[in-house]
């Protein structure tokens, strides 16, 4: 105790120590930066001068701060596309009143469409994902979901196929607690209006190769998106194994396409292309493989570009991806 008195008042004759109560903050204090958090644009409107100025009014006079922003204006039509990135601090800007001031801002320009997100408020966007007897695009979302790769909640699976209790995808349903529905088809009967009531909740469907056609009336009762992936050996490889087809054929070029559900088959706006080159030293093991790891890659990138609201239509048929 002595020695720690002797260390106290040999501080307090060099100005150095200050009793703990004592302490003050002199000078001019900073302010604590407000604590912001990421939202995202996307507007469809007839194109007129002032849209961008105006959007950015808006972001910044709430103390909104855009980070980027992406303009389409196609050429020789009167239409204007953007998506923006940008912060807020949400006490000042709170979500009801963000959507009162979007809300304006469209009935301003005549918007067809007006979406915001906020992605640490708003909730994630529930999905329903059918497929038929192949495991990987399914497994591949799942997979997606469990490690945060996909900003989504899985609602359900439905399957046109039986799945044996041990197979790894029943196992995670099980450990997960998702649901899945087995609705075995014939061609009289596509079970739709049993699908129609198990995805009613869902914000939008994933087609993990599921191998059926919906009518038109599915669609129109449905009224939500519906992604698709199917390989890229098509128009020229139809039927039962087209990857047998094209390794006999010799192609030197697979891909993947996902796109949009429409009645017309495998024809609606596509969302996401990739590809990838083959050649006289793959087998067909490792052929499948490629097709299969591109059919992967490819469903999740349109399902993410798909919720980070990256994914406009395009003249009916088209699509501008930004």
């Amino acid at each position: 105790m002595a020695m720690a008195r002797g260390v106290q008042n040999l501080l307090r004759k060099r100005g150095i120590y200050r009793n703990f109560h004592s302490w003050k903050i002199s000078g001019n204090q900073q302010e604590v930066p407000p604590c912001t958090i990421d939202g995202i644009h996307v507007f469809r409107c007839p194109d007129r001068l002032g849209i961008v100025a105006k959007l950015s009014d808006c972001i910044a006079s709430r103390g909104g701060n855009i980070q980027c922003i992406d303009v389409f204006v196609p050429a020789k039509k009167n239409v204007f596309y953007s998506r923006s990135e940008f912060v807020f601090d949400p006490a000042r800007w709170p979500r009801a009143l963000m959507d009162d001031d979007f809300r304006g801002l469209s009935e301003m320009f005549n918007a067809e469409k007006s979406i915001v997100r906020v992605p640490d408020q708003d909730p994630k966007f529930k999905i329903a994902v059918l497929a038929s007897k192949q495991d990987h695009c399914l497994a591949e979302v799942l997979h997606g979901w469990q490690d945060g790769k996909l900003p989504v909640d899985v609602n359900c699976v439905i399957s046109n196929h039986e799945r044996t209790p041990n197979t790894h995808v029943i196992r995670f349903l099980e450990r997960n607690s998702i649901p899945y529905y087995c609705l075995p088809t014939t061609p009289g009967n596509k079970r739709e209006d049993e699908i129609l009531e198990l995805v009613a909740g869902s914000d939008f469907l994933v087609l993990a190769r599921y191998m059926q056609i919906f009518s038109g009336r599915f669609l129109e009762c449905y009224g939500k998106d519906i992604i698709n992936i199917h390989h890229g050996l098509l128009p020229s490889f139809k039927g039962g194994n087209p990857s047998k087809q094209a390794f006999d054929a010799g192609v030197k070029l697979i891909g993947a396409t996902s796109h949009f559900v429409t009645e017309e088959l495998d024809a609606g706006p596509i969302i996401e292309q990739m590809v990838e080159r083959v050649s006289h030293r793959d087998t067909l093991q490792s052929f499948v493989q490629k097709s299969e790891n591109l059919e992967k890659q490819c469903l999740m990138k349109a399902i993410r570009s798909y919720c980070e609201l990256r994914v406009l239509c395009y003249e009916g048929a088209k699509t501008v991806v930004f």
